[in-house]
């Protein structure tokens, strides 16, 4: 299969987009991206894309924070980016990478006075964590960047040094993935996707005043569980030990999914296997996610 990346304002054969060492986006981290799935229906023989266009709308929101000049508009986006996966070919199921960042090659910190760069690229991508279905976390010591130091609601490329820090920290401990705490000690998210508590049937989940990124997986899950299954969700803090009692725990986000906690800090959640809530949300979101499910297929844009 011939591989392409879109870069400087074309279609490349991927091995020729290439940036020099010295772009001020690989200095110093001033990019923003996003993490975009796109799914196989193999009974129809097409690839969704889900809900692409709410992404590109939180890239542009990323752009403004960080004085990035995106010029594609939002359904130019989506153009571009099903045209790469038709050049491409992809009938499996696949992440696609867009990325903005300053281009300019020189040194120097800012944001100002420098050229803007753009490009998509996209792979073929399975699971991000292995154990979906029962996955072991523990709580990180690192703490969660702030807003008004790294605004975590921008996917900013230089922040996920921050997830990755947490998440090395806890597999080295034999952990699947982490779960991070604000700098006053509640619960924000995992090292790289939302996280939701059950408690007595309802879904509690950190509001985005915990430097949380405003999740599209996030918002899928509410309105799922509201429209679905008639489960409200509520947006607080939560302390730390409430992950201990909770009856169920879960992550979401695009790279994850819908991914069951099973264990937390050495400590079984709920029964220790995964919970009914999650199970069924589960069931839901991949049905709809590969355009199943009728009633939600304008979440799922067709590449073919």
């Amino acid at each position: 299969m011939a591989r392409y990346a879109y870069f400087e304002s074309k279609f490349v054969p991927i091995e020729e987009a290439k940036i020099s060492i010295m772009t001020h986006a690989f200095n110093y981290g001033t990019g923003a991206f996003e993490g975009i799935r796109a799914y196989w229906n193999e009974q129809e023989k097409q690839l969704y894309i889900f809900r692409l266009p709410e992404h590109y709308d939180r890239l542009h929101q990323s752009c403004r924070i960080l004085k990035i000049d995106l010029k594609h508009t939002t359904e130019e986006l989506c153009d571009i980016t099903r045209e790469l996966l038709r050049k491409e070919g992809y009938k499996e199921d696949t992440y696609i990478r867009p990325v903005a960042y300053k281009a300019t090659e020189g040194i120097g910190v800012r944001l100002h006075d420098l050229e803007d760069g753009f490009c998509i690229f996209a792979i073929a991508f399975g699971r991000y964590i292995e154990k979906e279905e029962g996955a072991r976390a523990a709580v990180s010591s690192w703490r969660r960047v702030d807003d008004n130091a790294a605004p975590a609601r921008a996917k900013i490329t230089g922040i996920y040094v921050n997830s990755a820090l947490s998440k090395t920290e806890v597999v080295e401990r034999g952990y699947d993935e982490a779960i991070v705490l604000t700098q006053d000690g509640h619960v924000s998210e995992g090292s790289a996707e939302n996280i939701f508590l059950v408690r007595d049937g309802v879904l509690i989940t950190p509001a985005p005043f915990e430097n949380i990124l405003e999740g599209i997986t996030r918002r899928t899950i509410i309105e799922l569980a509201r429209e679905e299954l008639g489960i409200d969700t509520i947006e607080r803090q939560i302390d730390r030990s409430e992950l201990y009692i909770a009856d169920e725990v879960f992550f979401c986000g695009t790279g994850v999914q819908v991914a069951a906690v099973i264990e937390i800090d050495g400590r079984p959640v709920g029964t220790g296997k995964i919970g009914p809530i999650c199970e069924r949300l589960r069931r839901l979101y991949f049905g709809i996610a590969r355009g199943k499910v009728e009633k939600y297929k304008h979440w799922c844009m067709p590449v073919y």
